[in-house]
């Protein structure tokens, strides 16, 4: 049986809770002594080099650490014993900038954002902005607590897109990947969403779910992967939604640890580099987005975020010194887990990418 996570990487005081130690494994030979090419030389093959953005369309938020789960995969280490949030200080500044610069897309992102004590005031001020606002739900914070029970009406009520972590269609595979019971937690938010009106047809109310592969391989088509989730959870569960998006687990934090647990980091890493795309390259989402931290440090992606590699833009590294034209002007901060979202179709927060 998978032993269930139950402290954050960090609480554990394990040596990849520092993004430094992280980034050395990841450029370290592999063990058959086999060097793997360079990320950069990849794209300088594909005439990709260097990367560098098209723009800002979505801003996405890190609005915390913590979590009501600790996921075996999650790339954040995020938790119950996570302390790192946003204050409503920094949210402001971020506010200030949605305001005076045209990006359409704000993408609230933790964590469990919603456990950020300001996370309501931060989507209605968004909302007033007349931005599109997402929110990376795990499901169960719906039902873990009655101060969340009223977030499917929240969220109609501001029209937020909600972006929702499903492992997969079973209890077996979900419960292994995210703990015991998420699954069943997972099937009664999805239900409570729908009575909503999310994921219905005709409702304009996007429910997404995001499948994260449960072991060191890569994800399956998303089209196929789409229609099998769509089959078994209406007909298992009733359950509609929108879309699915396929995203291909990062070998960083907790995965990393599990990849280099299970004797699996070596060969998952030739299979990223063998896999690479260079039409998935040309979509990555680091070209048009970028990432706050919660501390308001801006980030090309997310998963940079995560291993402490700010934007190449000294002038303009925190949402304090937003410079919307230094940023479009930056060269993308490259490094080998960056192979993640460039093999087979490609991984973005929006899922396949080629």
């Amino acid at each position: 049986m998978t032993q269930v996570l139950t402290k954050s990487l960090k609480s554990s005081n394990d040596p990849l809770a520092q993004a430094a130690y992280q980034l050395e494994l990841l450029e370290a030979s592999p063990k058959n002594g086999k060097l793997l090419p360079h990320f950069r030389e990849k794209l300088a093959q594909s005439g990709l080099y260097p990367l560098q953005p098209t723009g800002i369309d979505i801003f996405q938020v890190n609005v915390g650490k913590m979590c009501n789960q600790t996921c075996r995969h999650c790339h954040v280490d995020a938790g119950p014993d996570r302390k790192e949030i946003m204050t409503k200080e920094t949210m402001e500044q971020c506010l200030k900038v949605l305001a005076t610069h045209v990006i359409s897309v704000v993408d609230i992102t933790g964590g469990a954002p919603e456990m950020n004590p300001h996370f309501r005031w931060f989507v209605e001020e968004c909302t007033k902005l007349g931005k599109k606002v997402m929110v990376r739900c795990n499901l169960t914070i719906i039902v873990a607590n009655p101060k969340y029970y009223d977030l499917p009406e929240f969220y109609r009520t501001h029209n937020v897109e909600v972006v929702s972590s499903l492992p997969f269609y079973n209890a077996d595979r979900t419960d292994r990947q995210r703990g015991k019971g998420v699954f069943e937690d997972s099937m009664k938010a999805l239900q409570l969403l729908n009575e909503q009106g999310y994921g219905q047809e005709g409702t304009g109310l996007l429910l997404n779910l995001v499948y994260n592969p449960s072991g060191a391989f890569l994800p399956a088509t998303q089209h196929s992967l789409e229609q099998q989730f769509k089959k078994v959870l209406l007909e298992e569960f009733n359950i509609h939604f929108n879309n699915l998006y396929a995203i291909t687990n990062m070998p960083i934090s907790r995965f990393l640890d599990f990849l280099m647990q299970s004797g699996n980091y070596e060969g998952y890493m030739e299979k990223l580099v063998n896999s690479f795309n260079a039409q998935a390259a040309r979509g990555v989402m680091c070209r048009n987005t970028i990432s706050v931290s919660w501390d308001g440090g801006l980030y090309d992606c997310d998963f940079n975020q995560m291993l402490d590699l700010p934007v190449a833009a000294a002038s303009s590294q925190h949402i304090s010194t937003f410079n919307l034209q230094t940023l479009n002007e930056r060269e993308i901060v490259l490094r080998q887990h960056c192979y993640g979202c460039t093999a087979g179709a490609g991984s973005s927060c929006g899922g396949a990418t080629a």
